[in-house]
């Protein structure tokens, strides 16, 4: 393993986007961080005598003034403008395309431009899709007496602890009918993050950790909890069992009861958008290490390519674990959410009542 992920580092090394015979005061650590773990309109793969080696992908844009224009992102690159669209470089747009109006202001077209983090986003799901395919082929073959072994033996483990350990707790006796949207969450997230760490094309994409991608997981959970929750839920959010002094003539807690429906999506974007980010940014910023300290001298800067590399070695094995732990705890955040919407609703007085004919009963 440790082997597998110094190679991981080394290669890493190579895809940097600076020059092979780079120079100190040539890397800019913020930069690099930057173009990494945002969104961009080409994959880039490394930098060879000055030159980009990228993958170009196709920019859609709609324009008030030219209508649909569709062209190769390679138009766009180093402050290049094609058609009057040009990457701004600055304020609120940065990054993104924009067109200069008669004012000379900034504005966004109509965008659908396929980016990295949508290339990633199918890579991934055909991956993924390719998978579980795969996987129920098998078990169509062989008879349903027999233990599946290998790489099909694995993934029930994987689908059984998830299912078990997790759904089938949190949410109680209709777990099944959640099971099969809380195990692509969970499947599509781990691959996501694991394919994110591999530095070589078509892996390295910041997918899960691109708020938008998280926003929509976080939309769709809460879909589930509150289409599918029963009356007793409904009921506790807009009349919750308080004193009536705290509902009328002024909703207090139905309004904090409708800010937590709103914090709970809120709170699974931010979680996994932060964790991913961060694990990505560390890794970038360690390797940075090796070519900032390039300028003080030799010894310096071998001390601290050791330093960078075993400690990437060390964030790599731990994002590892951080991939597998984010996807389980958003599955287990959303099966719990899901849960609290379906549960029965229990009378005072029927507790009451337990508890006397219980007391009869001893006596």
């Amino acid at each position: 393993m440790s082997g597998i992920l110094s190679r991981h580092i080394l290669i890493l090394l190579l895809i940097l986007p600076v020059n092979v015979n780079v120079h100190a005061e040539d890397v800019n650590p913020r930069e690099i961080i930057f173009d990494h773990i945002r969104d961009s309109y080409w994959w880039h793969i490394t930098t060879v005598n000055d030159r980009h080696v990228s993958v170009y992908l196709p920019v859609i844009v709609y324009s008030q003034t030219s209508g649909w224009n569709m062209f190769s992102s390679s138009r766009l690159e180093h402050g290049h403008a094609y058609r009057g669209f040009h990457i701004s470089g600055e304020g609120r747009h940065d990054g993104r395309i924009v067109e200069t109006d008669a004012a000379g202001r900034e504005t966004r077209p109509v965008d659908l431009s396929i980016t990295k983090t949508t290339l990633a986003l199918l890579l991934n799901s055909a991956l993924m899709l390719a998978v579980f395919l795969s996987v129920a082929r098998r078990y169509r073959r062989k008879p349903g007496h027999l233990a599946p072994g290998g790489f099909t033996g694995m993934l029930e483990m994987f689908v059984m602890s998830i299912e078990d350990d997790v759904i089938r707790k949190s949410i109680g006796k209709d777990y099944a009918r959640y099971s099969s949207y809380l195990l692509t969450a969970f499947f599509f997230i781990f691959i996501n993050n694991i394919t994110g760490l591999i530095p070589v094309f078509p892996g390295g994409a910041n997918v899960t950790g691109n708020i938008s991608v998280t926003l929509v997981l976080a939309v769709c959970t809460m879909i589930a909890v509150n289409l599918f929750g029963n009356g007793e839920y409904r009921r506790d959010i807009f009349w919750p069992d308080v004193p009536l002094w705290m509902k009328v003539p002024l909703p207090l807690m139905p309004v904090i009861e409708l800010f937590g429906v709103i914090a709970k999506p809120f709170a699974l974007t931010i979680r996994l958008f932060a964790n991913i980010t961060a694990g990505h940014a560390v890794v970038i910023a360690l390797t940075c290490l090796i070519f900032v300290t390039v300028k003080m001298g030799t010894a310096t800067n071998v001390g601290m390519t050791v330093f960078s590399v075993c400690l990437s070695v060390f964030m790599s094995l731990l994002e590892i674990l951080v991939a597998y732990i984010q996807a389980y705890v958003f599955t287990m955040l959303s099966a719990v959410f899901i849960g609290l919407s379906r549960q029965e609703h229990v009378h005072k007085k029927t507790n009451i009542n337990h508890i006397t004919n219980s007391k009869k009963q001893k006596l």
